[in-house]
C-alpha cells in the first residue's frame, strides 16, 4: 500500500500518557500509519496530521495540560498547526490544546467533582469539518468519556463567538455529564484545522467495546490526512 493511501499520523506520547496505544491501534485499523513521537522531540517528520491523546501528562501536576504546553513537541505541533495541519486533541490533548492556546477556553474540574466514565451521546453540529466529514449534520454518536476535568469553560462573550461561528461542533446530547458550558463535547479552533474533544473515539472503533462511532471521528482525521499526504510525498 502506497504513502498516499496510509497517510503517516504523529501520536504524541508525554510522561503519564495512557491511551497513545489505543489511538496508535485504532487509526492504523482506520488506514493511517501511525507513529509515536516522544515529547522531548521537536521535529514531527514528514506526517500529515497528529494526534494528542488522552492520559495524564507529566502527572497532570500545577493542572492538565499545564506542563505538557512546554515540551519540545508541543512547539512542533505549534509550528505544524500554524501551517494548516490538521490536529485532534483528545481529552487530556484536549486540555494540552486549551493550555498552549491552540484552542479557546479551559477545562475544570466536573462539575460533580467525581471522575466519570461511561458511554455518552454526543451530537454532530457541524459535519464539514476535517474531524467530522464521515459524520451526518445532527447524527448522534455514542463514545465513551473518563475523565475528572472535562467542564470546558469559557467567558460568555468567547462562548457567542463560538456559536456564531460553529465552531463548538460536537455537544452531549442526553444530559450533560461534567457542567461543560453550552454542552460542549468538541471545540474547533478559528483556522477549521485544531479540534479537541473529551469524549474518546480511539475506545469506540471495534463492535466488540459495543460502539463504532468513534471510527468517524478519526476516520475523518485519516482522510483528511490522506488528502494532505500528497504534497508530502
Amino acid at each position: 500500500m502506497s504513502p498516499v493511501s496510509r497517510p503517516r499520523i504523529a501520536v504524541i506520547v508525554f510522561p503519564g500518557s495512557n491511551d497513545d496505544h489505543d489511538a496508535t491501534l485504532a487509526l492504523d485499523a482506520l488506514g493511517a500509519d501511525a507513529v509515536s513521537v516522544w515529547h522531548g522531540e521537536d521535529d514531527l517528520g514528514d506526517v500529515a496530521a497528529v494526534v494528542l491523546p488522552g492520559g495524564f501528562s507529566y502527572g497532570d501536576y500545577l493542572r492538565c495540560g499545564a506542563l505538557a504546553r512546554f515540551s519540545p513537541a508541543l512547539r512542533a505541533v505549534e509550528r505544524f498547526a500554524a501551517g494548516g495541519g490538521p490536529v485532534l486533541g483528545i481529552c487530556n490533548g484536549f486540555q494540552i490544546l486549551c493550555e498552549a492556546g491552540l484552542l479557546p477556553g479551559v477545562l475544570r474540574p466536573n462539575r460533580s467533582l467525581a471522575f466519570v466514565c461511561r458511554d455518552v451521546a454526543v451530537r454532530v453540529e457541524d459535519a464539514s469539518t476535517s474531524f467530522t466529514r464521515r459524520c451526518a449534520p445532527g447524527q448522534r454518536l455514542t463514545i465513551p468519556i473518563k475523565h475528572g476535568e472535562g467542564c470546558w469553560f469559557a467567558p460568555p462573550e468567547v462562548v457567542a463567538e463560538l456559536e456564531t461561528a460553529g465552531r463548538i461542533v460536537l455537544r452531549y446530547a442526553d444530559g450533560n455529564p461534567n457542567g461543560s458550558i453550552a454542552d460542549a463535547a468538541g471545540v474547533l479552533n478559528e483556522a477549521g484545522n485544531v479540534m479537541g474533544l473529551m469524549p474518546h473515539p480511539e475506545h469506540a472503533v471495534d463492535p466488540l467495546l459495543g460502539s463504532t462511532d468513534g471510527a468517524r471521528i478519526l476516520g475523518s482525521l485519516v482522510d483528511t490526512a490522506r488528502s494532505r499526504a500528497p504534497a508530502l510525498v
